[in-house]
């Protein structure tokens, strides 16, 4: 068994499109996924999964049906499974996502910005 050590910055140079999240690392049937988004995201919510959001570089809007939190460089929010969230950023943001392996990053949506299979980077 070889055991190395993930360096953030370097992964994150491997890629540059948004919204489409690398698989990183995996633990436990958990995955860590890193995702860089510019815009907006589409309203989607997961039935049986949470996802942690932990922003790495810039900041971002995660839009809530009742509110819009604001999350900036070192601080992440945990959006609760059922909950409908859409993240919205005006300027790049790269983010570490914490979640269940297999989660779709659209929920149960089936749009142009669905990503069933994801790239190990």
């Amino acid at each position: 068994m070889s055991i190395q050590k993930i360096n953030i910055p370097s992964k994150l140079s491997l890629f540059s499109d948004y919204f489409n999240p690398r698989v990183a690392g995996e633990l436990n049937g958990q995955q860590v996924k890193l995702v860089k988004f510019q815009g907006e995201f589409i309203w989607h919510s997961h039935a049986n999964e949470d996802e942690l959001f932990y922003v790495l570089k810039g900041k971002f809007d995660m839009h809530f049906r009742d509110q819009i939190i604001t999350l900036e460089e070192n601080e992440f929010l945990i959006v609760p499974r059922g909950v409908e969230h859409k993240p919205v950023a005006s300027e790049e943001v790269a983010v570490l996502l914490f979640e269940p392996a297999g989660t779709i990053n659209t929920g149960e949506m089936s749009h142009e910005l669905t990503r069933p299979t994801l790239e190990n980077i």
